[in-house]
């Protein structure tokens, strides 16, 4: 009987809809590893500090937050007079030697960065927070560490390797990390690379990323694909969107679910309705660009066929996604990291039986042709969407044919079929 492992894992986000990282730990703990996932809780939401997902999965949140914030900004009319004698003693000083300028000068820069620069709060309650996650998991003292994604490597680093006798560490990348939206590449990759060499293994969604990772630091990751659950989508009961939505019940939904992101090419969808024949577009999720979203939609001559609706939980989605007609996965190729992508959600579609449209990148248009479940289009011209689009809602033959194939599909493309790779990692561990 093999001993029981404990493992730490870390998590940049409140583990809330984290779908991947929840398929990981139920894995892990159904083949009894003792998992402890250290998540982010931030003040303003409602999620429990600690909560068991089963015998051998429980969550930990650490309040994102800084400690001196919280002393500076408890007592605001106190902080406010103390900078004031403080500025004032600081000043007088001046008046005796100006040779105190040498210290004097760089606590006026500090405050005035700190006072007008959101960035630098920013910066500061993060590290913050990283401090408190990691002596979190350093009094783990666990068999094997897991850091999810390049921002908690720091974390899985200190608490594995930082000991008298270092324990295993499991580096896995959900994204491209050196070559994603908003981050400085040159920057990520320098201190990517730097981390890299404390990892025990490494973990990526495909072969696409696997490959490239040998190009950046000459090893190729194991790779683990983002599959869904396998779902019997008949099981789960329609979340009646037409209705929800004020919907006649002939009118083809035509959904996108996931991120509201830039790069996603929500914007080339709302474009393609001017020249989508039928149908009803539905955006379900949150993010960044949604508000700007909206007001394209409200701008548009489709605005009464255009709809949103907020993020729905992972256990209730499938009732959402069943639903449509057909999905969307039109990624822009505005960085490797989307270029690359195998995301779950094409995989979300299979699940629910829905037929998809996407874009024409390395390892989505190779599921969606090998298998036909759906055609691939240039994701980047709102007339190539709608061209796709309107074929599936003129062809029954094919949309009847790419759905029948769906089934066939999803036994191939599931997590109960991937999650044996998972567990092989650990067991080289």
């Amino acid at each position: 009987m093999r001993i029981m492992k404990n493992v730490t894992m870390f998590v940049w986000n409140q583990f809330t809809n984290d779908a991947r990282v929840m398929r990981e730990c139920t894995a892990l703990s159904e083949s009894k590893y003792n998992v402890n996932l250290i998540a982010l809780k931030l003040k303003s939401d409602h999620l429990k500090k600690h909560e068991s997902i089963n015998e051998y999965f429980h969550v930990f949140r650490v309040t994102k937050k800084s400690y001196i914030f919280e002393l500076l900004f408890k007592n605001k009319t106190l902080t406010i007079v103390s900078g004031l004698l403080l500025n004032l003693i600081l000043l007088y000083l001046l008046t005796i030697n100006l040779k105190v300028l040498v210290i004097v000068l760089p606590i006026f820069l500090a405050e005035i960065l700190f006072v007008a620069s959101k960035k630098i709060r920013t910066i500061l309650i993060n590290l913050s927070t990283i401090v408190r996650m990691t002596i979190a998991g350093y009094k783990q003292n666990a068999d094997i560490y897991h850091a999810n994604d390049l921002n908690t490597l720091p974390q899985a680093i200190f608490c594995s390797k930082f000991r008298l006798k270092p324990k295993r560490l499991v580096y896995d990348s959900h994204e491209v990390q050196s070559d994603r939206t908003g981050y400085n590449k040159v920057f990520i990759k320098f201190v990517e690379g730097i981390l890299i060499k404390f990892i025990d293994t490494m973990i990526v969604e495909n072969e696409t990323r696997a490959n490239h990772n040998v190009e950046l630091y000459g090893f190729k990751p194991n790779v683990l694909h983002n599959y869904s659950m396998l779902l019997n989508i008949e099981e789960y009961q329609s979340a009646n969107l037409h209705t929800k939505l004020n919907i006649n019940q002939n009118e083809k939904i035509l959904l996108y679910q996931g991120g509201i992101q830039i790069g996603r090419g929500l914007n080339n969808l709302i474009q393609a309705m001017n020249y989508i024949v039928e149908g009803h577009l539905v955006f379900i999720g949150d993010g960044r660009i949604k508000d700007d979203l909206k007001q394209q939609a409200q701008n548009s001559v489709h605005a009464d066929r255009i709809h949103f609706i907020d993020k729905v939980k992972l256990e209730e989605l499938p009732s959402y996604t069943k639903d449509a007609y057909l999905g969307f996965q039109v990624l822009q190729n505005i960085c490797f990291n989307h270029y690359s992508a195998s995301s779950n959600k094409l995989f979300e579609y299979l699940m629910a039986e829905v037929p998809v449209i996407a874009c024409n990148f390395p390892e989505i248009s190779k599921v969606v042709k090998e298998n036909e479940v759906g055609l691939v289009v240039d994701s980047h011209d709102p007339v190539k969407i709608a061209g796709g689009v309107n074929r599936l809602l003129s062809d029954r033959v094919l949309y009847e044919k790419f759905k029948e194939n769906t089934k066939q599909a999803k036994t191939k493309y599931n997590w109960k079929n991937e999650k044996k790779y998972l567990l092989a990692v650990y067991e080289k561990l």
